[in-house]
């Protein structure tokens, strides 16, 4: 049986507790917990008074200490206080004279000065003392407002403690003394301070011993009473009711707190004792009366057990008739011997006889049972029965041409005296047998299906796994198997080798012979991977035209001889797929770069392998494509180098160090300054002043050029303004614009809040990154920067492919040739013929033309002769910065004035 928990152990409790036989043992039992509860709190009351009392009488002989100790101490003081009244020019020796028959060991005096017009100028005793000397009361604030007091109140001041100048802490008792005066009133002399010693005082009052019984607070600095501030004990004294008594000082009181030490003991000492009283008494009480109520309540329990039987029995009876009844069960019973056969009502039923109550025989059993069945069942039924022995069995009866299932229970007995008889249940299972029948279809179509969904999971997981369209598995499960990997490593050591695969030129088979063409190649560029390798090697899709193979061996390696083999992989699938393929008349071409990674010397890492093969794959593309390229100590050194320069960029950007040099632009004719280029430079703390081909490449992969572009725009706005105020006439800046910010749909409203004059800024557009004639959000800025006043400059002219269409279209103000068609001009005419084709092109759409990279003035001489309108380059000047161009412009300004 288990025990009662939760919800119903509380109900059981109180079904005991509410027994009538229990009432007189809950009555005793809160009667006596009435009795000690009140005991207790009156044994608490008792104790806390006498505590409370024992604790005042304590504090009340420390207060009588320390209230008869001060008053002693000044009342030495003042027969003092009385000589100086008769003796007002008394000097340091008459005083010390008097003052050390005041000061003794009895005393706890530590010192008395006289302060003449409130200057200190005698103190006692002098040694240790000195710093007093020469104390202007009127200009010592700790001091001042007592020693006021004392002179304008003619009486005591008590008041402290305080520092004392002199080191320590103590008590002050500020006597004004008045003398004689022509006019008979009293006049003011100065004040005389007597000092006790705080520590002396405690002391001798008791307060600092240590078998004192109670924990003290003295509340009332400067005699201030219980409102005043708190000058010795702990503060947490007072927050626990306290007892406390007045000491009353000169010019005021003060108030101890005192409780016993330690704090106030939460239950008297003898409340184990007094409740140990209590139970013993309330044990004699209730127990008695306990014991009664059970013998009471075991003599009703067995009167209604008695009852209970009674009521039992009745009930059985009626229980297995209805059971019989209800559950359709027929009973009969066979003499063995006789072979009498009694049946009742419910065996006539199952059988088809009427339930007349007439004798039955072996033979009308016999009659109808189902022929299939009659041979079994006779033969069974007919074996001799042990007595005890039971029989268990199943049949069919054949039922006016309905079938029944009948189950059949029956067991043999023999009472003394009589012949063996076999008492047996009949029931119809029929509706049982119906049932498990169609259980077992039930079952056999269920494994069907769940065959049908375990192929079907098969399918679902092999799809989840694998790519749909080359059957190869995917990245799921490439990330599963590199996690395998992981565990082998760590248990066997096994090792692998990682080719990341790209198909070159796959995009352009896509875009001109349709996805079709392009599925068709990822078909047969999978076919070539499965050729290639072992069966033991793994192959998966993991995007659009990207491949992975992975080839691993727990085998003792040397590196060289694994880099062989993973090499001598990648080589034969590079040949193979550059082998031309068919597709719908087509011939199609194309080649796979490939990246190599391994972890032969490494600790097994996924995602490492995976990078390291990536990056490796991104030089192989770099340097050519159609080839493969393992990961080296040199790319994860490039790696570790491009990280560091991104961060030093971005913090670069925060700390503003980049920064504007400036190099002008000349007139080919007359070498009058028509201009300046914007150029960054980055202010390296440590490098000092970097290139942008030092730094531009990471910063466009950081996708940060943008905002070096505007920073560089702002500072030069900036310093034309102040070359203005200096009175440097310079006719344009030109900035350059990167082509992400030409993509860029908030360049426009950035500009406008910018003051840019009209005329006085161009923007520099690479030719390399020309305009789209589909790029309408490129075409639209540029159009509205034109509108905003800033001229639109062509750099690096014809080292791209812009077209006269094109600049017909951007109509820009200037072209610059660049450098690599300008330093052959000296020495090849056919160098000289292209550039003045460039600038007769630019003459003739209205457009000036500017010439880069010009390093001597034998370059500048034939531009001049050819045409060209600007001259920029080292022959005249190198960029420089704000301050070295404005002394440049200046020193420009001078020579021609002179």
């Amino acid at each position: 049986m288990q025990k009662p928990t939760g919800p119903r152990l509380a109900r059981h409790l109180a079904d005991i507790l509410l027994r009538r036989t229990n009432l007189p043992t809950i009555l005793a039992f809160i009667v006596v917990a009435a009795a000690g509860f009140y005991a207790h709190q009156l044994n608490q009351t008792v104790f806390e008074q006498d505590l409370r009392a024992t604790v005042l009488r304590e504090a009340t002989l420390v207060h009588a200490k320390l209230e008869g100790d001060v008053n002693s101490n000044l009342q030495l003081v003042r027969g003092l206080v009385a000589t100086l009244t008769t003796e007002p020019n008394m000097r340091q020796p008459r005083f010390s004279q008097l003052a050390s028959t005041i000061i003794d060991e009895k005393s706890q005096i530590r010192s008395i000065a006289a302060a003449p017009d409130l200057v200190v100028q005698m103190v006692y005793p002098i040694k240790g003392n000195e710093q007093a000397y020469g104390l202007d009361y009127r200009r010592n604030l700790a001091q001042r407002d007592a020693a006021f007091r004392a002179k304008e109140t003619g009486a005591l001041v008590f008041a402290g403690p305080t520092e004392l100048v002199q080191g320590g802490r103590g008590f002050i008792g500020r006597f004004p003394v008045f003398v004689a005066s022509p006019t008979g009133d009293g006049r003011f002399w100065g004040i005389v301070s007597a000092i006790i010693d705080a520590h002396a005082l405690y002391q001798h009052s008791g307060l600092l011993d240590d078998d004192l019984p109670i924990d003290i607070a003295l509340v009332g600095r400067d005699a201030q009473g219980a409102g005043g501030e708190l000058f010795f004990g702990d503060p947490d004294i007072l927050l626990h009711d306290p007892v406390t008594t007045d000491v009353m000082v000169p010019s005021g009181s003060w108030r101890i707190a005192a409780i016993p030490k330690g704090g106030w003991p939460a239950v008297p000492p003898n409340t184990w004792k007094l409740w140990l009283f209590v139970i013993l008494a309330g044990t004699l009480v209730i127990a008695p009366t306990w014991l009664l109520a059970r013998l009471i309540e075991e003599r009703t329990r067995n009167i209604a057990e008695l009852r209970r039987r009674e009521r039992d029995l009745g009930r059985l009876s009626r229980r297995l008739e209805l059971a019989l009844d209800s559950s359709q069960i027929g009973v009969w019973e066979l003499n063995t011997e006789t072979n009498e056969l009694i049946w009742d009502d419910r065996m006539n039923e199952l059988y088809g006889y009427p339930a007349d109550g007439g004798p039955r025989t072996y033979a009308d059993w016999e009659r109808v049972l189902h022929p299939t069945d009659a041979e079994h069942i006779t033969r069974t039924f007919l074996e001799p029965l042990a007595p005890d022995s039971r029989l268990q069995i199943e049949y069919r009866l054949l039922v006016n041409g309905h079938v029944r299932h009948i189950r059949e229970s029956a067991r043999a007995y023999k009472d003394e005296g009589e012949p063996l008889r076999i008492v047996g249940v009949n029931w119809d299972v029929t509706d049982d047998i119906t049932i498990r029948e169609n259980l077992k279809r039930s079952n056999r179509l269920s494994e069907a299906r769940n065959q049908e969904l375990e192929a079907a999971k098969a399918r679902i997981e092999f799809n989840a796994l694998h790519d749909s369209l080359t059957g190869l598995p995917n990245r799921r499960f490439l990330d599963e198997t590199l996690s395998k990997h992981v565990r082998r490593f760590d248990a066997h050591g096994e090792r692998a080798g990682l080719l990341h695969i790209d198909l070159d030129r796959f995009k352009q088979i896509n875009d001109t012979l349709g996805h079709a063409a392009g599925d068709a190649m990822l078909v047969h560029a999978a076919g070539v991977l499965k050729l290639n390798l072992r069966p033991d090697d793994f192959v998966a899709r993991v995007g659009g035209d990207e491949f992975v193979v992975i080839r691993t061996t727990t085998e003792a390696t040397d590196a060289a001889d694994w880099a062989q083999q993973l090499a001598d992989l990648a080589d034969g699938i590079i040949n193979e797929m550059q082998q031309p393929v068919r597709f719908k008349g087509h011939e199609c071409r194309f080649g796979v770069s490939i990246g190599i990674a391994s972890d032969l010397d490494k600790a097994a890492n996924a995602r490492d392998l995976l990078v390291r093969a990536d990056i490796a794959l991104y030089r192989a593309k770099a340097r050519g494509r159609n080839r493969h390229q393992f990961f080296n100590d040199t790319l994860q050194a490039e790696i570790i180098t491009t990280k560091h320069l991104a961060d030093e960029i971005l913090s670069a950007l925060e700390r503003q160090q980049f920064i504007t040099y400036y190099q002008p632009q000349f007139d080919a004719t007359t070498h009058k300054v028509v201009g300046v280029e914007a150029l960054a430079r980055w202010q390296h703390p440590k490098k000092g002043i970097l290139p942008p081909q030092t730094f531009i490449k990471t910063a466009e992969e950081l996708n940060v050029v943008a905002m070096i572009d505007r920073m560089i725009l702002e500072q030069t706005l900036v310093q034309l303004e102040e070359w203005t105020k200096l009175g440097i006439n310079v006719p344009k800046a030109s900035v350059n614009v990167s082509a992400r910010r030409l993509h860029d749909d908030e360049l426009i409203r950035s500009l406008k809040q910018l003051d840019i004059a009209s005329g006085k800024l161009s923007f520099e557009l690479v030719e390399s990154i020309f305009l789209d004639e589909n790029d309408e959000l490129v075409t639209w800025n540029v159009e509205q920067i034109k509108n905003l006043g800033i001229d639109i400059e062509i750099d690096d002219f014809g080292t791209g492919h812009a077209s006269i269409v094109s600049l017909l279209k951007l109509q820009p103000s200037r072209l610059k040739i660049a450098r690599q068609l300008i330093m052959p001009i000296v020495s090849s005419e056919g160098q000289r013929h292209l550039v003045r084709s460039i600038i007769e092109i630019g003459r003739s759409l209205g457009i000036d033309v500017l010439a880069e990279g010009v390093e001597t003035m034998q370059h500048a001489k034939v531009l001049r002769e050819l045409g060209c309108n600007g001259l920029q380059g080292y022959a005249f000047a190198r960029p420089m910065n704000a301050d070295a161009f404005t002394a440049f412009m200046k020193a420009r300004n001078l020579a021609t004035a002179c």
